[in-house]
This record gives structure tokens, sequence and C-alpha cells, in this order.
């Protein structure tokens, strides 16, 4: 049998008015918005685009990191090539539109220069619902969130929702629990981003998701795309995460609202 290299597909870019997107979904990595919202997808005001903000090829010359290693591949272009193809797949699945911004990944790039990300943005009308990440323990995810924050403020815009990142939120003890705000409040290794927003935001619940069983059958076939992935994310503290009562199963997104000024 003769092994085949996914074909190097290349995603749209198309910009944000072309069609009106009802809410566009900002993924810091091929992956991150299926894993964490999967369920949540259909239920939001349509059509849906999810934005990978380091959806970027390497530069030419580029040595494979680390990561991609461990993920089986020999060259950071093999592995980008690969994850456009998967993700393809999943968000095909999802029914929604697969948008990759030219930021290579964090190995690759400058990870806190997201100027694409910023005039993409810029380009959506202001009443398009945006969704960004919390950023627990993943630094890129929160210069993410953080430049979705500023680019909405300067916009005059509506602050993003901000979706929980899984799985690694959902590792957070009794985040399958009425009290899991509380909790990962509370969580000294896992709460700090939601602790830092809390502080600028009001957080609202806008959608809480326990999975059903067909909900979760659809979110399954969906991460399985990834297959690149799967085991080094198993390898590397998230255990067996594919389990039905795993990290997985309960999906969080909050809406934000800036604190009252103090009266003078």
């Amino acid at each position: 049998m003769t092994e085949t290299t996914p074909s190097a597909a290349t995603p749209t870019t198309t910009q944000p008015g072309t069609p009106p997107w009802g809410t566009v979904v900002i993924s810091p990595h091929f992956d991150d918005a299926v894993l964490s919202l999967a369920a949540v997808l259909p239920k939001l005001r349509g059509p849906v685009a999810v934005v990978t903000a380091y959806g970027g090829a390497p530069e030419p010359g580029a040595a494979v990191s680390e990561w991609d290693e461990m993920c089986g591949f020999t060259t950071p272009h093999e592995a980008h090539a690969a994850r456009v193809v998967e993700d393809a797949q999943a968000l095909g699945l999802l029914g929604v539109a697969q948008i990759a911004l030219p930021h290579p990944d964090g190995p690759y790039g400058n990870p806190d220069q997201l100027g694409h990300l910023d005039q993409w943005l810029r380009d959506l009308p202001a009443d398009t619902e945006v969704l960004a990440p919390m950023g627990t323990r993943q630094e890129h995810h929160a210069l993410v969130r953080e430049q979705v924050l500023l680019t909405r403020a300067t916009q005059g815009a509506p602050p993003p929702l901000i979706y929980a990142d899984l799985p690694y939120t959902g590792h957070t003890p009794g985040w399958h629990t009425d009290g899991a705000e509380q909790a990962l409040a509370a969580d000294p290794e896992r709460g700090e981003s939601y602790r830092s927003l809390a502080k600028r935001f009001r957080l609202t619940p806008r959608y809480e998701v326990r999975l059903d069983d067909a909900e979760w059958a659809s979110k399954r076939l969906a991460v399985q795309c990834y297959g690149s992935q799967l085991a080094p994310l198993g390898a590397l503290g998230h255990g067996l995460f594919l389990h039905r009562t795993g990290p997985l199963r309960t999906e969080r997104v909050w809406a934000l609202e800036p604190h009252a000024a103090p009266a003078a």
C-alpha cells in the first residue's frame, strides 16, 4: 500500500464581508475551536466561520518543531499541509466555514505579531458576533484573546464572547457541575485567565452545553479528524481526553460586560 501525503490544500482567506458572517470564532490553532466548541457551533447565529489565527505556512527552510516531530512529521510544511486538510474535514462535518490567517504557528514565527488578525477583525461589521479563547494555561491563546479584545474596543464594537479552551479548562475539578465558575476562579493552576478577565469584565454565561450522546458522537468524529495531534495530546498531560466522561464533555461560553466606572 502506498502512503500519500495530504494535499497542500489552502484554506480561504476571503475577506469577511462575503458572505456576511453572523458569527466568527477565533481559533488560535487548527483544532482549538472544535475541541472547545463542537456542540456550541450549531447554536451560533449563522453563517459561522472559524478563523485560525496561527494558520499560516512556515517560512521556507524552517526547522521542524519539537511538537510537530512528536506528531510524526519531518518538516514543518508537511505538518501545516496535513493540519489544513484535517481542519477542513472537521469543520466540514460541523457545517462551518474554514478561514486561516497567514500568521505562522508559534515555533515558526512571532506569535505576538497579530496584525493580520487585527485587520481581518476591523473589516467585520461591528454587529458580527465574535468568539475568542479564554487562554487557560496557553500563552498563545491569551495573545489571541488580547488582540481580539483590543481590536473590538478600538472599533467601538461589543467585546467578544469568551469560550473555555478545552481540554485545558476541562480538567478543572468541578468543571462538569453547576459550580464550575467558582471552581475555575479558585483553581490556582487553571483559573488565572478567568480571574484576570473577571477583574476587567463581568462574565455572564451565554452557552453551557453538557453534551448529550448525539452531540458527543458528532464532536468525537470531528475531533478525530485531527488525528496527527491526538496521541501527543494524550501523552502530554491530557490522558484519555476522548473518554465520554473526560474534559471535552462540557463546553462554556461567556459574554463580557465592562465593570461600571466608580461614581465620582
